[in-house]
């Protein structure tokens, strides 16, 4: 039987976001404890919190939106792999501890370890490595840090090179507890209109 791996941090106030972009909160309006015939809540975030995918319009004005996205760059095969870098380096096609196996890559840095906790010297992503993945039939890169540019950078030149490799990335996402090798992905977005991300649901279906 397969085993799902959730590789997603727990979505909860305190979770960090991006500095300066809206925190996670949660309303209760009604509330079984406190006497109601049932619990309704609401949240308040930013669309990029914890595991989460970017739309193309969030780096360019022309994109489109997370719920016009194709869903098959979010589901099938995949490679998990481990780098180990100096904090605050970009992954260059050369620290890939072999060949790209599959469609959809996911990084494993290790540099951004605590999801409640903002550093701002986490691992990033090359454009070089997104080319070198998409000349080996890449449609996805991952990876557990917040994003796959520095966090200085204003350029974005790794979410423009997905751009024009036609690309999809997942950020946020946790894979301490997952060992190199193939596996299945799941990671959907939600059908948000005009979003420039979506939260998801990002697990691993192991053999």
């Amino acid at each position: 039987m397969s085993k799902l791996i959730d590789i997603s941090p727990l979505v909860q106030e305190g979770i960090a976001v991006w500095p300066g972009d809206v925190p996670y909160t949660r309303e209760v309006a009604l509330d079984m404890k406190q006497g109601a015939n049932l619990t309704l809540s609401s949240f308040t975030s930013t669309v990029h919190v914890g595991a989460h995918a970017d739309a193309p319009n969030h780096y360019t004005p022309e994109g489109m939106d997370i719920a016009s996205r194709d869903l098959g760059y979010y589901y099938g095969p995949c490679q998990v792999v481990h780098v180990d870098l100096p904090r605050g380096e970009r992954v260059l096609p050369e620290h890939l501890p072999g060949p790209v196996e599959a469609p959809r890559l996911l990084i494993r840095t290790g540099s951004f370890p605590d999801p409640n906790a903002f550093n701002t010297d986490f691992n990033s992503l090359s454009p070089e490595l997104i080319e070198h993945v998409h000349a080996a039939g890449g449609v996805l890169v991952g990876i557990d840090t917040p994003s796959v540019d520095p966090f200085q950078s204003k350029a974005l030149e790794t979410h423009n090179a997905l751009l024009r490799c036609d690309m999809a990335n997942l950020e946020g996402i946790v894979l301490d507890h997952v060992a190199p090798g193939l596996y299945t992905l799941i990671a959907l977005p939600l059908r948000l209109a005009h979003a420039d991300a979506s939260p998801v649901r990002a697990a691993l279906i192991a053999p």
